[in-house]
């Protein structure tokens, strides 16, 4: 008998970071512009584009067997689904994504005690609610079906919002207030599929690859010949997070040093490396890093 996992893609803001995060770990999902059913070079899987929001409830019920979506919105949805794993990338960075409490950056509000009794415009609505009822401050709280920041002050007082940059928020001269929940993208998986033991340990796997992919993200290997007496001063230039690889070669007085290290940092090491009398170094990309 052969096998299927039916697995959700999130359409819209998060589908080309997830396509792209997918290709690193190894699948390639072929979608276009019109079909809600894109292929994917694993005979094992069938996907399946669904908006963010929406995720949770198709997972909890069944309909599929695992999807990615925000915590914020299974937080929403108030259903039960198992969390696989968390995976910490976004629409534009490898960064969690903040619902922020923003208000028009010429209005006298300074705190959320100031909005008592006001209108708060939201895509986010039962954890806006929730928030403010922590801090028994009475709001009222519209569904914002899209276009949030365009609304206060004329449609509402204040908004809550999700931004990466805040850069949306300034441009519609927004000010923001406060932090009201902090979100990232899980792997989540139906409570019944994870007791079928082919389904689990295929969402466990593809688990695995992706955060082997985000870990790889910007970070280089490096690999280079030193030479014995060398090796001290190679080693000192080298980011002390994680230990180099040493190999010996056929000639004794030489050894190979690997490492990884961040993309960023590789432009002052290597010349640095050099100076130490390291030869042969070589810069490599990597697609996973898995621990």
């Amino acid at each position: 008998m052969s096998h299927k996992l039916r697995l959700g893609i999130p359409k819209g803001s998060l589908q080309d970071a997830t396509i792209a995060l997918f290709e690193r770990a190894g699948w390639r999902i072929f979608a276009n512009g019109r079909s809600y059913f894109p292929g994917i070079d694993d005979p094992e899987i069938e996907c399946m584009l669904i908006r963010a929001q929406e995720m949770a409830r198709y997972v909890n019920h069944g309909a599929l067997d695992a999807g990615l979506t925000g915590n914020d919105w299974v937080t929403e949805s108030g259903l039960t689904v198992e969390t696989i794993a968390s995976l910490t990338y976004s629409k534009q960075s490898r960064q969690k994504v903040r619902w922020v409490l923003a208000v028009p950056e010429d209005s006298t509000y300074q705190r959320a005690e100031d909005l008592a009794n006001k209108i708060i415009a939201t895509e986010l609505v039962e954890a806006t609610k929730k928030y403010f009822a922590g801090k028994n401050i009475p709001v009222q709280v519209d569904f914002s079906w899209g276009a949030t920041e365009v609304k206060p002050p004329v449609l509402a007082d204040a908004i809550v919002e999700v931004t990466e940059t805040g850069s949306s928020l300034r441009a519609n001269r927004l000010r923001i207030l406060e932090t009201i929940l902090e979100s990232e993208t899980q792997l989540i998986a139906n409570t019944q599929a994870c007791l079928d033991p082919w389904k689990k340990r295929k969402i466990e796997n593809i688990a695995l690859m992706l955060q082997g992919a985000i870990a790889a993200q910007g970070q280089v290997g490096l690999m280079m010949n030193v030479r014995a007496v060398d090796l001290a001063a190679v080693i000192a230039v080298l980011p002390a997070l994680n230990s180099p690889t040493i190999s010996t070669l056929n000639n004794s007085e030489w050894v190979a040093v690997n490492t990884i290290l961040e993309e960023r940092t590789v432009r002052d090491v290597i010349p640095r490396l050099k100076a130490a009398n390291a030869t042969g170094i070589v810069e490599y990309p990597l697609n996973k890093i898995v621990f």
